[in-house]
């Protein structure tokens, strides 16, 4: 056998264009693996950011019920498409919890036409959009946009005490909501009615 034989053991001239071409495909089936792993797990905190809005909204005091059983209350105006609503949901999910007892938590879907009155009322055009009402169902204030913690939870401390709320000239990031001109009642069986039982 000689040193060039076929036999040899020896690379053939192919072997280096088929690693490069075989590290190539490697590498963009791993970069795709990647994207979509990040894609998903982007879809996946979407999709919880809206399923813990529609639990919130499902625990939340019903409007009526606020209005008249004497306590403060914390208005929030969001729809389950807000991603800063998504974003803030946690810490208010916790702000409810310690504050259950002293202020109501209403959360009204802007996506559902049975708010339009209040849209209109509270001047909504930007969420989330929060309003605060004294213990009689008087707005007292107003914010709109993401809300740090230490705010909110500042703006509850005076609304308990009955205090000038220190906090309510903020205007963090805001999704753009346009409340539709007329108020004119939908149908329930209208698919943009969004059903009468959304909050």
């Amino acid at each position: 056998m000689t040193a060039n034989s076929p036999d040899s053991g020896s690379p053939s001239p192919q072997t280096p264009k088929a690693s490069l071409s075989s590290r190539l495909r490697n590498f963009i089936i791993a970069l795709v693996a990647i994207i979509l792993g990040v894609a998903l797990f982007l879809g996946l905190q979407t999709q919880t950011g809206s399923a813990s809005l529609d639990a919130q909204a499902e625990e939340s005091t019903p409007l009526e019920v606020a209005m008249s059983n004497g306590k403060p209350t914390l208005m929030e105006f969001y729809a389950n498409w807000c991603t800063t609503c998504q974003a803030m949901a946690q810490d208010l999910g916790e702000l409810k919890q310690q504050y259950t007892d002293s202020v109501n938590f209403v959360m009204l879907n802007v996506d559902n036409s049975k708010w339009l009155p209040e849209i209109l009322n509270y001047r909504v055009d930007g969420i989330p959009h929060f309003v605060f009402l004294d213990a009689q169902g008087e707005a007292i204030a107003q914010t709109i946009g993401e809300q740090p913690r230490p705010v909110l939870e500042a703006n509850l401390e005076a609304l308990v005490a009955d205090l000038p709320l220190p906090y309510t000239q903020g205007d963090g990031q805001v999704s753009t909501f346009k409340a539709p001109v007329s108020s004119s009642k939908t149908s329930p069986d209208d698919p943009r009615s969004h059903g009468s039982q959304v909050n």
